[in-house]
Order: structure tokens, then sequence, then C-alpha cells
């Protein structure tokens, strides 16, 4: 029979939970993971970032070899998709991970506490199986990683079949004639890219006036054009007023925010992409946890919650993005704290991808922050076609772009837009990391020809001495 005390628990096997329990168990401490899906994970494996990258990918091979093989010398004809085929291979991708978390927590000997958990005091988590047996746990520490779940439209009720959350939009059985995307945020846009590239009809309704809110404005205005040059429609400053459901169609209405000009939009599928919300219990206020202004859980400095022992990490906190990665450097940091050791995560380092085609990646600050903070700062920019490797491939679209501090010539922020930017971002991640200046990467020798020595070129623009452009 199992022992059911604990040094540590975790509630959710999402990035920031499984790593979290794996890294406090490979500090000595004896751990138990709690998931109430069947699968581990959480969003992210499951129904989120891993499976819309393979579909990415897949729809990105399809594009290509319908539109640019043959200019490359690569003559391929009667090309088909197969959709079904698509997806399986995304399932068979998912699968293999979620396997490959299974077999980390029995190297690490990590008890999956598989059914829902809660908690019941400041050192006990009950857990409802599948079965709908209660069984309660004892625990040292408690960490709560639970994630988060779509936000909905107030009065639309998502029904994962015409009206759909991205947990729909990564399944469809067939490719809608028309989607509209409402969303032109990262979630959003990913998955317009997928079904327009597989041949949807996509008009992303936007509130804002632009896209990606929170980037640089540079990226921003930059993309909505390469975006709309790849056939995506936008309606921006636009508000969605009403979605209806006829006859196995959706209706969308919208108003524009400044001419209040009303328009109507008869589709197949609606994608409900407004971003995120915590994943939080109802009941965890009653137990004494304070929540933010925000509505998530309140932590200190060392994710401790207002409850002695019971920590928080994750999209339940406010601190940082809601990015898996963020999750994962937490979940590192609070098994460390744990353990006595000293956790840490940089906020100010940490880097967002939209995976598109090209990518868009940034880390640090933008201009519009930098300027609210009265930070003087000088700009480098070079572009990809100006770059070698770029140009070779036929990828010249897009920039990368280096904030430095005016006087220190410390790095603040980088955005670029790359066929390669998530690759790329990693280099000027660990720079700010280390605190270098942009001069410090312009002295570093970059392999030639590589996208990244645009990085190399952009840091010398910082200067007003950029080679090849």
């Amino acid at each position: 029979m199992m022992d059911n005390n604990f040094d540590v628990i975790v509630i959710g096997s999402g990035p920031g939970g499984y790593v979290c329990a794996i890294r406090a168990a490979q500090l000595g401490l004896k751990t138990a993971c709690v998931e109430s899906q069947k699968t581990l994970g959480g969003t992210c494996l499951n129904v989120g970032c891993i499976p819309s990258k393979s579909l990415l990918n897949s729809s990105e091979i399809y594009h290509k070899a319908q539109k640019e093989f043959n200019n490359l010398g690569v003559e391929a004809s009667n090309i088909k998709l197969n959709l079904s085929k698509m997806m399986n291979n995304k399932n068979k991708s998912v699968l293999t991970l979620t396997k490959g978390i299974e077999f980390l927590f029995k190297k690490n000997k990590i008890i999956h506490l598989k059914g829902k958990g809660s908690i019941s005091d400041k050192n006990t988590v009950t857990v409802i199986n599948h079965s709908g047996k209660k069984i309660k746990y004892k625990a040292k520490n408690i960490v709560i990683g639970t994630g988060s779940v779509p936000t909905q439209l107030p009065g639309i009720k998502v029904d994962e079949k015409i009206i759909v959350s991205s947990t729909g939009a990564l399944s469809f059985d067939k490719i809608p004639e028309k989607l509209i995307v409402i969303g032109g945020g990262y979630i959003g846009l990913e998955l317009s890219s997928v079904w327009r590239r597989l041949g949807s009809n996509v008009t992303v309704v936007e509130f804002l006036d632009h896209i990606l809110p929170g980037m640089d404005k540079d990226v921003s205005t930059e993309f909505l054009k390469i975006l709309s040059k790849q056939g995506i429609n936008f309606k921006l400053d636009s508000k969605v007023t009403a979605i209806n459901v006829i006859k196995n169609k959706a209706v969308v209405d919208f108003t524009n925010n400044k001419s209040a000009k009303r328009e109507r939009i008869e589709c197949d599928k609606v994608l409900i992409a407004v971003g995120r919300k915590s994943n939080i219990s109802t009941d965890i206020s009653a137990l004494g946890i304070k929540l933010d202004n925000q509505k998530k859980i309140q932590v200190n400095n060392k994710f401790e919650t207002s409850l002695k022992n019971i920590y928080a990490i994750g999209d339940v906190i406010s601190r940082g993005p809601m990015l898996a990665h963020k999750a994962e450097d937490e979940g590192i940091a609070v098994a460390e704290i744990i353990a006595g050791q000293a956790g840490h995560v940089n906020y100010d380092v940490i880097p967002a991808v939209i995976y598109t085609s090209p990518e868009v990646a940034t880390v640090g600050k933008t201009e519009e922050q930098l300027q609210k903070e009265n930070i003087k700062y000088k700009i480098g920019k070079f572009p990809f076609l100006a770059n070698s490797r770029a140009k070779i491939n036929s990828e010249t679209e897009g920039f990368v772009k280096i904030i430095a501090d005016e006087k220190t010539d410390k790095v603040l922020g980088v955005s670029m837009i790359s066929a390669v930017a998530g690759t790329m971002i990693a280099e000027l991640a660990l720079a700010m990391e280390f605190g270098a200046s942009a001069e410090d990467i312009a002295r570093t020798c970059h392999a030639h020809p590589t996208h990244s020595e645009a990085v190399k070129e952009a840091a010398m623009a910082v200067d007003k001495r950029p080679i090849h452009f």
C-alpha cells in the first residue's frame, strides 16, 4: 500500500507542474503530482503549444510544396492534402511526448495521482479519482500549477463544433471554407496561419487597432503587412457584438470602434482566441489564499502564497507572461527554494515567440515600454533582405531590432521577424541574462552564412556601423 505522506505535492502536470515535480525529486524530496486529465503535460502538451506547432509545421510544408518547390527546382505534381493523416501525425507527436513525461516520472520515482486535486488545508490535498473515490494525501509543501483556460466572450457559448476555442481549432475534421478568428494575439494568428495555408478563407477580428498587443509597434506593423500578403483578412479596431449559429453556419456581427460601421460575416467556423485566464478553484479564497487585483494567486518573492508552505507558479500568478517556459523556470525555482536553495527567475529576460511563417520573437523591453518609463535608448535595425542566408533560402521578410541603453549600451530589448526567429532569440536572451552590451554582441564572431549574422549587424547598427546595409 502506498504511503500517503509526501514532502511535495504538485497540483497540475503542465510545463510548470511536471518540471517542478521532476526537480523536486532530483533534490531528494518525496514527490507526487496530481493531474485531473487522462494524460500528463497540461494544456501546452495536449491541446496547446505542441499540437499547434505540429500543424504549423505540416501546413507550412504543404504550402511550400504547392507554391514554392517548383521555383527551387523541385518539381512536385499532384500535391494532395490528407487532413486525417496530418491530424494523426499531430496526435502521435502528442502521445509520444506525454509518454515521455510518464517515463520521467517513473525514472525520478514521482507518484502520479490521477484525479482532481483540491487543497483541504495547508498540509492536505484531497484527490477525487476517476472512479469518484476521495483520497487524502499529506504534504509538507504544496505547489499550485493548474494553468489557465481560454477566456470566453460574454454571452457567446463555445460548443467546440462551430464556435470553438483553440482546442477545437486543433481538431477540425475538414477544412473550413470560411473561418473567423476573434483575436489577433499569439493563438489567433498561429491558428489563422494553419488554416489559411490549408485553404480556408480566414478573417481576423481584433478589438485593438493593431495585432500582437504588447509587442513592439514596428513588429506589429510589419507583421500585419506580411500576414495580409499571405491572404489573411483583418478587421481591426472592431468589437464583436453577436455570434449566432444558423443551420450549421455561424453569423458574426461586429462594429468598428471609430466609425460605428456595422458588419456581418457568415462563416463555417468561429475561433474565439481572446486570451486565457487562470484556472483557479473557486474555493481557494476560503482557505485563506489571497488573490491579487488580477484575480490571480498572490505570491511573495519565493512564490509562497499567503498560506505558509503553499506555493503557486505559472499561469495562476501575475508574474511574467503566460508562457510554458516561464512556468518551467518557476517550477525549477520553487523546487529549489523548498529544498533550501536559491531559486532564480529573471522576468526581464523571458523570450516570447509566435510560430507562424515567418516567426516573430521578442525578449526584454519594447520601445513603447521604455518611452513610458522615460528611459533613453538607441536602436539598431537590420533587415533580412540584406542577409546572405535569408536570400539563399528565399526568407527575406523581417528584421532584427536591438534596443540598447543610450548611456551604458546595455541591451534592453530585442524584437525580430524571421523564418528562424524562435531559435535566434535564445542568443539575445543569453546575452541579456549576462548583461551584455550591443558592442559585446557586435564584437562576437557569427558564422557565415547564417541568419544569426543579422543579429551581429543589428548590434553594429546600434552604433550606426552595419556592414551590409
